[in-house]
């Protein structure tokens, strides 16, 4: 697509952010998922120490597993307010998306009845702006994208909560409205990184919590148009399992990769060695974050999982090219 083209769809397919300042470049990009805002935060400390550009929230940023609004709106206000996060947000552009939990429901998708007051409170809290595309949309996907021309970095946030059917049904994830905005969205992108966002795991089949194999039409679907689109620097990131790990899949003409990243403020205890066949490296069975740093003179990325205090617990180095 040319970019004169691409430009002219902006207002209604993605919303651009200004870059961090003029000619800024993205380097180092943080994230992570399964945050308690009334148990102990240490891990802003590694963080900030960090110095992410963009911070990326993969969902249960909060457990609210409310139906009042107003429960839902006092756990995102404290969440805010916490110093530790309140710092990132003065120094790094926040962006996020939404799991379960912090939708309001555990395993809830397009049957909960609150879905739209809680999508206000969600974009409240990313401070996203009145009458944007964003907050007059169904559902919370977006697009944003940072960085001048031949380095620009596209991250796309995916809402697997708004549309999604019971786990088991015949229906989808994402919403025939969604797929089509995606489709535009990934068609028409400049950028040489595509950082793909969902809340719950893409790649993995094996284990019995929620996945995108509960909706494997949707999950090949996904594979499939990346496959087929072939746009450059792909890495998917997922946040919901209480633990870490990296995935690899080789699909079509793509290998693939997630990084995922759950735990901020608690993980699983008890974890029962849960097999994966695509993981690469060891599970992180410990608080964690993720970061991807960005090489644009190597052509690489350096996607890591880290313990609270900054440590690299697993890590891989992915090309920027297809």
């Amino acid at each position: 697509m040319h970019k004169q083209v691409f430009v002219a769809i902006v207002a209604g397919v993605l919303a651009f952010v200004q870059p961090l300042s003029a000619g800024d470049v993205i380097r180092r990009i943080a994230f992570g998922s399964c945050n308690r805002q009334d148990l102990p935060q240490p891990i802003w400390a590694a963080v900030a120490d960090f110095q992410p550009q963009l911070w990326i929230w993969l969902g249960d940023n909060i457990y609210g597993d409310t139906d009042n609004m107003e429960v839902l709106r006092a756990k995102w206000d404290r969440q805010k307010s916490h110093p530790g996060y309140a710092a990132l947000r003065s120094s790094a552009i926040v962006l996020g998306i939404w799991d379960d939990h912090d939708f309001g429901r555990n395993d809830a998708g397009s049957e909960y009845p609150f879905k739209e007051a809680s999508k206000k409170l969600l974009l409240d809290f990313l401070d996203e702006p009145a009458g944007s595309v964003r907050r007059g949309r169904e559902g919370i996907h977006d697009c944003r994208l940072f960085g001048p021309e031949g380095r620009q970095v596209a991250v796309v946030l995916l809402d697997t909560r708004t549309f999604r059917s019971p786990r088991g049904s015949s229906g989808g994830l994402l919403g025939e409205a969604q797929w089509k905005w995606l489709e535009e969205t990934l068609r028409g992108s400049p950028a040489q990184v595509h950082v793909i966002c969902s809340g719950s795991q893409i790649l993995p089949l094996e284990h019995t919590h929620e996945k995108w194999a509960d909706h494997p039409a949707d999950r090949q679907r996904l594979l499939e148009m990346l496959d087929r689109l072939a746009k450059p620097g792909v890495i998917l990131l997922s946040g919901d399992r209480h633990f870490g790990e990296i995935s690899t899949l080789t699909a079509g003409n793509r290998v693939f990769h997630e990084l995922t990243t759950s735990g901020m403020t608690h993980h699983w205890m008890s974890f029962p060695g849960e097999k994966n066949a695509l993981r690469s490296g060891q599970p992180v069975v410990r608080k964690n974050f993720g970061t991807l740093e960005i090489n644009w003179d190597a052509h690489t990325m350096t996607a890591c999982i880290r313990a609270v205090d900054g440590e690299i617990l697993e890590s891989t180095v992915l090309p920027l090219a297809p």
